[in-house]
């Protein structure tokens, strides 16, 4: 009965300790988020960037095709968003964030951009990886 009980306590704490660091990933992840919403609402396409991995390797992937590395994303995002008028102001609706492996996580949700120019609204799938200590979207499907 005593290896029983220890078996039992032995997978509770595994389970907790996984429950606990999913939890803290989530968390943190969830504050990039908010970080690049209230850079985006300040139009404030730089600091929206910090949420992505500096790299000539990040894939956003939207209505334009497929884009390769930060600073080309950075300029389409300049592009297509020249003014506050045509930002806007952005609200995330995150609907499911998933575990793929160890430091990876893809997050599926939508997007609401409220602007006087007219409102655009879509849904997006990306995938953040933590990457030297710092959560970073290394990968964006959005449209």
């Amino acid at each position: 009965m005593k290896k029983f009980v220890s078996i039992i306590l032995f997978v509770s704490t595994v389970f907790c300790s996984a429950q606990t660091q999913f939890n803290d990933d989530k968390n943190a992840i969830l504050a990039v988020l908010e970080l690049q919403e209230t850079a985006w609402n300040n139009h404030d396409l730089e600091g929206f960037m910090k949420g992505y991995w500096k790299n000539d390797s990040l894939k956003f992937y939207g209505g334009s095709g497929l884009t390769l590395g930060w600073d080309k994303t950075l300029a389409n995002y300049k592009k297509g968003y020249p003014t506050k008028a045509e930002s806007g102001i952005l609200k995330f609706v995150i609907n499911d964030i998933s575990k793929i492996e160890n430091n990876t996580y893809w997050v599926m949700g939508e997007y609401h951009l409220t602007r006087d120019v007219g409102n655009a609204n879509g849904v997006f799938i990306i995938i953040f990886k933590k990457i030297n200590g710092e959560w970073k979207i290394i990968a964006d499907m959005s449209c």
